[in-house]
């Protein structure tokens, strides 16, 4: 059982309720569907251009249905449902709430792990593949398009995703010490995938969507887990290994981050592994404010955010969660007022498909409302629409004549990573070169001499760097490396620090000095939610050479945070303090510490521009006011023992600025 993402969705898996009777609602036409043109195969740009002719039709498919129409997508639809007691193959709440399967059907990763059905821990790796296997086969059977996403277990510790300790991402690329267990994780992924045949023989096509909503910090791919480096290049090594060592034909790959962006291409971008490794560009994003017209105008804005840049990249653009969050049922119109919203954006309505999660049943969330819930006449009303599809309003899917386009050759440095920090003697330097085989690849520290890289037995041009120990002394240096490639040079290069940072005392979150002085190693440390900045300052500060710059932007969203993962025991001290110097507007700061799984928080007013110490006492720390499980608990001791984040959010208060900057130094427990 999965413990619940705390204002998230609920992963509960209990068993299925008894069955309701189906509705049994005629579903309206979809906007009009192309077929294949008896013309020359049209050309399609994908990750993978030996893709078995199924696949790239899937993707020429989805490039040409938008502004025809949305396709709707449910996770887990045949394996979970409070409608059907048992597993058929045929049952889903979709069909038993408006009387067609879904367009899309979501599977996971855990699966094989027999977490989910119909995986089961009783059950061997073979049968749990098998089982994967049979769900895409059972989907495509019932006329829908397969997706997959990955939970997947945190490689050091052995616990779940939502085990963000170990720097797990660091530890599974190429060097790291649980390499070879993610290895294997893939081939399972391969197994299930490359198994999945129709009765005539071909493969199914599925998308695959790792390592989503990598910019929140709820899992241990995400963000100030991992680096935004190390994130592109976990990303790249996923699909090369799938793609050219384990040679999955039938895979599409998606990139999702988790809302919000405020439309800001540049923090959607900031972790994009690159056109050459990803095919849909998707958008997670959940509603907790029961269809507000802020909301909305918010997703909105970062939908036709990424239809451009799909668009311009000559990507599928896919909203590829989505689900009403909090109290159910708040608004009775909320699945017609959220399509009403998307299809009156002239941008926005052309993403191409949006997917709901799961009815695990039980106590769980109705993602899909089934008869008798609060928002099932609803959901009919949405279904209705002529600009939704499900299962049977898709037509052609696989029918377009495709030519896939050759992929230009590509490099990039994976070992050492972007803002890595190296503290020994050497290093093992790797270089990938893609779709070519380069006559010569180098690489250079700070402009010096070029030293040769050879082909290793990985695939990868590898070579050992002995680092000078004068300059382990905080410094930073560049990594370049570059390919001759048919009389061309391709090049990549990292900025790395180099040498020890003294460790911060017992209790210390951040003083802002072991950044060497690096912006982006800075941003890189900490999780980010909605639009700020931040940024080291030599001016505003309490001690040492910097402090916090902490930019916030209220345009699209009324509060923003950043955070950090802390897990500590902090039972010997009974107050947390930091230096804050406000801007003086009506707005105000949330102290937050996350500790024994709850949300506890301290309110500090922005109106001091001074610059003061801030001593907030643990006994004064609520309850988040959305912890309502929790409402009544005090952060004493028990809690304090096992402490895991801390965050710092500043919310918009009335009439007060929109932008501004704040500054925090020396924040610590004491």
């Amino acid at each position: 059982m999965h413990r619940p993402a705390v204002n998230r969705r609920s992963f509960v898996l209990l068993g299925a309720t008894a069955a309701v009777a189906s509705a049994g609602i005629p579903m309206a036409s979809a906007a009009p569907r192309s077929t294949a043109s008896a013309g020359a195969p049209m050309p399609v740009r994908i990750v993978d251009d030996k893709a078995t002719s199924a696949t790239r039709a899937l993707f020429a498919f989805l490039m040409r249905q938008q502004g025809k129409g949305v396709l709707f997508g449910h996770q887990h639809a045949l394996s979970y449902g409070f409608t059907f007691p048992t597993q058929d193959g045929e049952s889903s709440d979709t069909k038993a709430a408006v009387g067609d399967h879904p367009a899309l059907f979501g599977w996971d990763t855990l699966v094989l792990d027999g977490d989910e059905r119909p995986g089961s821990k009783e059950q061997t790796e073979a049968e749990n593949i098998a089982a994967l296997t049979r769900c895409f086969q059972q989907a495509d059977t019932l006329g829908g398009i397969n997706t997959l996403s990955a939970h997947m277990p945190n490689f050091v510790t052995g616990e779940d995703f939502y085990d963000t300790s170990g720097r797990v991402v660091s530890q599974i690329l190429p060097g790291g010490a649980k390499h070879a267990q993610y290895n294997a994780f893939l081939d399972r992924v391969a197994k299930a995938v490359k198994g999945a045949r129709r009765e005539d023989g071909t493969l199914i096509p599925v998308i695959f969507r790792p390592f989503h909503e990598n910019n929140g910090g709820w899992f241990w791919w995400g963000a100030g887990h991992t680096t935004s480096a190390e994130y592109i290049e976990i990303f790249r090594y996923t699909v090369e290994y799938l793609r050219n060592t384990r040679r999955v034909r039938n895979l599409l790959y998606s990139y999702s981050p988790n809302s919000s962006f405020g439309g800001d291409a540049s923090g959607y971008l900031k972790t994009y592994p690159g056109d050459g490794y990803v095919d849909v560009l998707g958008y997670d994003a959940y509603d907790n404010s029961a269809g507000s017209e802020a909301w909305l105008e918010g997703l909105v804005k970062d939908l036709a955010m990424v239809v451009r840049l799909a668009e311009e990249k000559g990507k599928v653009p896919a909203y590829t969660e989505f689900g009403e969050s909090g109290e159910e049922g708040r608004n009775p119109r909320w699945f017609t007022e959220l399509l009403g919203a998307i299809k009156a954006d002239p941008v926005a309505r052309r993403v191409t498909y949006m997917q709901t999660w799961a009815n695990f049943g039980g106590d769980a969330r109705q993602y899909v409302p089934v008869p008798g819930h609060a928002l099932h006449a609803d959901f009919v009303q949405y279904a209705k629409d002529p600009y939704t599809v499900f299962a049977r309003d898709l037509r052609g899917v696989y029918a377009a004549r495709t030519r896939a386009l050759p992929n230009a050759p590509f490099l990039h440095l994976v070992t050492p990573t972007d803002r890595q920090r190296l503290t020994g003697p050497e290093t093992t330097v790797r270089v990938r070169a893609t779709h070519a085989m380069p006559s010569r690849v180098t690489y250079a520290v700070n402009g010096g001499r070029a030293r040769r890289l050879r082909l290793d037995a990985d695939g990868f041009y590898s070579g050992r760097w002995k680092i000078d120990p004068a300059w382990l002394d905080n410094r930073s240096v560049t990594l370049s490396v570059d390919a001759r490639v048919h009389g061309r040079t391709l090049t990549d290069s990292a900025l790395l620090l180099l040498g020890e940072v003294a460790p911060l005392p017992p209790g210390w979150i951040d003083d802002f000095e072991g950044y060497a002085g690096d912006d982006t190693t800075l941003s890189e440390a900490y999780s980010h939610i909605n639009a700020n900045t931040t940024a080291l300052s030599p001016d505003h500060k309490a001690s040492g050479s910097y402090g916090l710059a902490y930019a916030y932007d209220f345009s699209s969203a009324g509060y923003t945070g950043i955070g950090k993962s802390v897990d500590a025991d902090w039972t010997a001290f009974s107050s947390l303090a930091l230096w804050l110097q406000g801007d003086g507007s009506g707005s105000g700061a949330t102290l937050q510490v996350v500790a024994g799984g709850v949300y506890f928080e301290y309110n500090v007013p922005l109106s001091d521009t001074s610059g003061r110490e801030i001593r907030a006492p643990f006994s004064e720390f609520a309850p988040a006011p959305w912890d309502t499980a929790h409402a009544g608990d005090v952060l004493d001791t028990a809690h304090l023992a096992d402490v895991t984040a801390f965050n710092l959010y500043l919310g918009h208060g009335d009439g007060a600025a929109v932008k501004g900057v704040v500054y925090v130094d020396d924040i610590r427990a004491e």
